[in-house]
C-alpha cells in the first residue's frame, strides 16, 4: 500500500472531506465548535475530522500525506488485528495468520487507497484497542473503564463503532458461557453511549443524498432477502477477489429463486453452528460478529448503497480467523491419525504445511491488490474503470463526466452526460443533476467559444 503515497484524492468524498472542508483549514474556536458540534458529510464524526484538521496543518492539501496516514492506521490495525486473535483464540499461528491476510486482502484497498475513508481506518482501530480489553476471559474494573474509553472514541470516528456493545454480549454469552441477564446488564452503559451516536447520525444518513438510491423504497423483507444473497456475495469476495468495485448494482427483482437458495444456505450454516456451540464456541462468536459488524450497512436503516469494498473492513477479521483455524484444525486432525506411526516429525511437518498455505494465500492476495491498486491513482483511472464494470449506473456517469470536466475536456464530459440520459436507469434526482450541469456546461463551453474567437 506504500504506493498509494503517489496517488491524488478522487472526486467521491475526498473534495467534501478534505479539499473543498472548510473545516479543516483553520483552527479557528468557530471551527473547532462545527466539528464537534455538527453532523458533516452524513456523519458525526469529530475524531475523524480532527485528524484531517492535524493534517492540513502539516501538509495542507498535498495528498501524500493524507494516504500515507491511512497506510499507518492499516497497518496500525493489523498488528491489532493479531493481539485481539490471538487473545481470544489462545493461538499465536492463528492469531498470525489472520492479521497477515487481513493485512494484505484486496477488499481492503478500498478502505486503505480512499483518502475519505479514513472515519473506517480510525474507528477501527479505536474498536480493535476497545475489544482488546472487553474480550478478555476474566475483565477487570479498569480493563472496562478503557474499552469505555476506546470505545467512545471509536463513535467519534463512525458511527460502525456502534455493534461493539452486542460483540461484547455475544463473547461474554458464548465464550465466557455468563447468563444472558449479567452480560446484558454489564453492556448497558456501552449501549447507551451507542445509541446516543445512532440517533445523532441516522437522520443524516437518510436525509442526504449520494451513491445508488433505487432499492431505498423497497420494504424491509424485500431488502431482508436481497441481504441473503449479498452476505454469501460478500464470503465470494474474501475467498475470490477477483472481481472488485467501487460501487455495485446487484439485482433486487427477480431474484425469488436465489434468496431462496440462500436462506436455506445460511439456515445450513445457522444449524451446523449451533450443534457445535458446545465444543467450538468460538465458531458461533465468530460468524456473529462478522454479522454484528455487517447489520449497520445491510439497509435496515436506509443508507445510498447496497454493498460496498468498505463494508467489509472488521467483518472480514473473524471470517479469515476462521479460515486459518479451519485449516490448522485440518492438520490437527491429520496429525493425530499420524501419531499411530512415531516415525514422522510431526511438528516440523505440521508447521511447515501450514506456513506454506498461509504463504500461497499472502502471495496470491498480494498479486490480486498490487494489480488493483492502481484503479485509485486519480479521478479518471477510478471511474474509467467503474464505468466498464457498472455503465448502468447514472451516479457513476455524472462522477466520469465530473472529472472530465474538471480536466478542461467540457465536451467528453456533455457526451458522457447526454449518453447517460438513455442509457442508464436515471431518477428523477439524477436526471435533474443531469440537466443543470448539462445547461451550465454548455453554457460556459459556447463563452468559452466565444472568447476564442
Amino acid at each position: 500500500y506504500g504506493v498509494t503515497v503517489g496517488f491524488d484524492f478522487v472526486n467521491w468524498d475526498d473534495p467534501w472531506y478534505v479539499v473543498k472542508n472548510p473545516l479543516i483549514k483553520s483552527w479557528s474556536s468557530a471551527n473547532l465548535w462545527a466539528i464537534w458540534s455538527q453532523v458533516a458529510i452524513k456523519n458525526y464524526a469529530p475524531v475523524t475530522l480532527m485528524s484531517y484538521l492535524v493534517e492540513h496543518s502539516l501538509w495542507g492539501l498535498w495528498p501524500g500525506g493524507y494516504h500515507a496516514t491511512n497506510v499507518l492506521l492499516h497497518a496500525i490495525n493489523a498488528a491489532l488485528v493479531y493481539v485481539l486473535v490471538k487473545q481470544v483464540t489462545g493461538d499465536r499461528f492463528i492469531g498470525l495468520g489472520t492479521a497477515a491476510l487481513f493485512a494484505v486482502h484486496p477488499v481492503h484497498i478500498e478502505s486503505v487507497a480512499w483518502v475519505a475513508s479514513r472515519k473506517g481506518l480510525l474507528s477501527g482501530a479505536f474498536i480493535l484497542m476497545s475489544l482488546i480489553y472487553w474480550l478478555r476471559p476474566e475483565r477487570t474494573a479498569r480493563d472496562e473503564g478503557r474499552a469505555l474509553l476506546f470505545l467512545a472514541l471509536a463513535l467519534l470516528s463512525k458511527a460502525i463503532a456502534i455493534v461493539v456493545p452486542p460483540v461484547v454480549l455475544a463473547y461474554d454469552v458464548l465464550v465466557r458461557k455468563r447468563k444472558f441477564s449479567e452480560a446484558l446488564a454489564s453492556q448497558i452503559v456501552p449501549g447507551f453511549l451507542a445509541f446516543c451516536l445512532l440517533a445523532i447520525t441516522m437522520s443524516a444518513q437518510v436525509t442526504e443524498y449520494g451513491g445508488v438510491r433505487g432499492h431505498m423504497q423497497l420494504g424491509k423483507l424485500h431488502i431482508l432477502g436481497i441481504d441473503a444473497m449479498l452476505l454469501w456475495r460478500y464470503v465470494g469476495m474474501l475467498l475470490w477477489p477477483t472481481e472488485l468495485c467501487l460501487l455495485y448494482d446487484p439485482p433486487t427483482a427477480g431474484i425469488a429463486v436465489w434468496v431462496a437458495v440462500s436462506v436455506v444456505g445460511w439456515s445450513v450454516v445457522t444449524w451446523l453452528t449451533w450443534r457445535c456451540r458446545h465444543r467450538f464456541p468460538l465458531v458461533p462468536f465468530a460468524l456473529s460478529t462478522s454479522l454484528l459488524f455487517l447489520l449497520p450497512v445491510l439497509n435496515l436503516f436506509p443508507i445510498t448503497t447496497l454493498m460496498n469494498d468498505r463494508y467489509l473492513y472488521l467483518p472480514s477479521i473473524p471470517l479469515l480467523a476462521l479460515a486459518v483455524g479451519g485449516v490448522r484444525a485440518i492438520v490437527l486432525s491429520r496429525r493425530v491419525a499420524a501419531r499411530q506411526e512415531p516415525r514422522l516429525p510431526l511438528v516440523k511437518v505440521e508447521r511447515t504445511f501450514l506456513s506454506a498455505v498461509v504463504l500461497v494465500g499472502l502471495v496470491l492476495l498480494c498479486g490480486q491488490t498490487w494489480s488493483r491498486l492502481p484503479v485509485w491513482k486519480d479521478g479518471l483511472a477510478l471511474w474509467n474503470e467503474t464505468d466498464r464494470q457498472v455503465p448502468q449506473l447514472a451516479v457513476v456517469q455524472i462522477q466520469r463526466a465530473n472529472t472530465l470536466h474538471a480536466l478542461g475536456r467540457t465536451e467528453e464530459a456533455i457526451a458522457v452526460l447526454r449518453a447517460a440520459l438513455s442509457r442508464c436507469r436515471v431518477d428523477q434526482s439524477d436526471r435533474d443533476r443531469i440537466q443543470r450541469k448539462l445547461e451550465a456546461w454548455s453554457r460556459d463551453d459556447h463563452l468559452s467559444l466565444q472568447k476564442k474567437t
